[in-house]
């Protein structure tokens, strides 16, 4: 069993990039396996582990299609309407309240 090459934070070769990293250049992995791992030291816990891929071996992001923006954006309307009342609450709602702000705190409570 091979083991990966661990580099202290900020201190990994060129030619290597995390996913954000290749994402910010416009490439993705690939289905290419890890070739490193980057660790950030912590205090009294366990370290930050970010992997790291080949540049050479990633690949173009793959472009947006109609179809794939059309999806987005029915997703993120969905997130939007509230369950209760059914509007559209105009914000993401929080996944912790479950409801818009109105439905989950009525004016009741509010006035008190």
């Amino acid at each position: 069993m091979a083991s990966l090459p661990v580099y202290r934070w900020r201190l990994a070769p060129d030619g290597l990039a995390t996913r954000r990293q290749l994402r910010a250049l416009g490439l993705r992995p690939g289905g290419q396996d890890v070739a490193a791992q980057v660790e950030h030291p912590r205090r009294r816990r366990e370290p930050l582990v970010a992997y790291l891929y080949s540049i050479e071996q990633a690949k173009p992001v793959r472009p947006m299609t109609p179809a794939k923006r059309v999806a987005l954006a029915k997703a993120n309307a969905a997130r939007r309407i509230c369950p209760e009342c059914r509007r559209d609450a105009g914000y993401v709602i929080p996944p912790s309240l479950g409801m818009c702000t109105p439905c989950a705190f009525p004016e009741e409570q509010r006035a008190a």
